[in-house]
C-alpha cells in the first residue's frame, strides 16, 4: 500500500460500507436477514402512527442505506394487521397547531426528506399494506418501489380532511405517476380510503396477498431482488427516479452512461459466465 493509501480510512477505500444488521433501532423493528431488512412500525395499540421521533429515525436511516454492506432490499410493513394511520394526532398534530410558520417549515421540510431518503436509497423498497394506510402512512407506501396489499388494505391520503393541501411530501409529483392523473386527482381532492382491490386494479398495489402471507410474500419478493445484480438493481431505481425530469433524448443517453457502468462489474461477468456454463451441457451431448 502507497503511504496515500495508508493514510485514508479503510472505510473510504471500502466505499465506506459497513454492515446495518447490527444497527439498534428506537422507534420501529429493525431486522436484517439473508440480504432483506424489514421494518416494522409497532405500536399497533394505535395503528402504528408516525411521531416526530420516527419520522426522524426513518429518514435517518434510510439515508445510510447506500454504505449498508449486507442490505440489498427492504421491506416496510406495520405490526397488529394495520400499515400506518399518518401522523400522531397527538404527539404531532396537537403540537403543531400551536407553531409558528418558521417551525412549521421546519417539519414539513423533516417529512419530505423521508421520501427524498428513501428515493434515493440504493436498495428496492417493498411495502406490505395491510388495514389502515393512511396520511403520512400512505405517503411510505407510496415512496416504496414496490407495494403489496390486501383485500383489506385500505389507503387514503388524508390531508384534506385535516385543512391541509394534498401536496404533501410528494404526493402530487409521485402519486399521479402512479395511478394517473385523474385518480390521484380524486385521492388528494377527497381524501377517501383507496380499497385493497380497486388499488391493484388502478395499479397502486402491485399484487394482492392474504392478510396471513403478506409480509411472507413481500420478503420473498424482496429477497429474489437481493440475490439479484444488487449495483445494477441500484442504478436502476436512480433511473426510474431522475428519468422523470429528462426528454427522451436525455434520458437514453443517461441510460447508455448507466449501463456502460453496469457492464464493468462483476455481476455482469458472473452472469455471462454462469450462462457460459448452462450451454455447455447441451453442446456436448450434441
Amino acid at each position: 500500500m502507497n503511504d496515500t493509501a495508508s493514510r485514508i480510512d479503510p472505510g473510504l477505500l471500502a466505499g465506506n460500507l459497513k454492515p446495518a444488521a447490527g444497527y439498534r433501532a428506537t422507534h420501529f423493528l429493525w431486522q436484517v436477514a439473508d440480504g432483506v431488512a424489514t421494518v416494522t412500525l409497532n405500536r399497533p395499540e394505535r395503528k402504528n402512527p408516525l411521531t416526530f421521533e420516527s419520522y426522524a429515525e426513518l429518514r435517518d436511516l434510510f439515508g445510510q442505506l447506500k454504505y449498508a454492506s449486507d442490505v440489498h432490499a427492504v421491506v416496510v410493513t406495520g405490526a397488529g394487521g394495520n400499515f400506518c394511520s399518518g401522523g400522531d394526532v397527538h404527539e404531532i398534530i396537537g403540537p403543531l397547531v400551536k407553531l409558528k410558520a418558521p417551525e412549521l417549515l421546519m417539519f414539513t421540510r423533516m417529512t419530505g426528506d423521508l421520501v427524498k431518503a428513501m428515493r434515493a436509497c440504493p436498495q428496492p423498497i417493498v411495502a406490505a399494506v395491510d388495514g389502515v394506510c393512511a396520511g403520512a402512512g400512505a405517503i411510505v407506501a407510496m415512496a416504496s418501489d414496490i407495494r403489496y396489499g390486501t383485500e383489506r388494505s385500505k389507503t387514503a391520503f388524508l390531508f384534506n380532511r385535516v385543512g391541509l393541501a394534498g401536496c404533501d411530501m410528494g404526493a402530487c409529483a409521485m402519486l399521479p405517476r402512479i395511478i394517473g392523473q385523474g385518480r390521484a386527482s380524486e385521492l388528494l381532492y377527497t381524501g377517501r380510503s383507496l380499497g385493497g382491490a380497486e388499488g391493484e386494479r388502478w395499479g397502486f398495489f402491485n399484487r394482492l396477498c392474504t392478510p396471513e402471507a403478506l409480509l411472507a410474500d413481500a420478503q420473498q419478493l424482496a429477497q429474489d431482488l437481493a440475490q439479484g445484480p444488487s449495483f445494477a438493481n441500484g442504478i436502476t431505481k436512480t433511473m426510474l427516479h431522475q428519468e422523470w425530469a429528462m426528454t427522451i433524448e436525455q434520458a437514453i443517453e443517461a441510460e447508455a452512461q448507466a449501463q456502460a457502468i453496469c457492464m464493468l462489474t462483476g455481476d455482469f461477468t458472473r452472469a455471462y459466465e454462469a450462462f457460459v456454463a448452462r450451454q455447455k451441457p447441451r453442446f456436448e451431448g450434441n
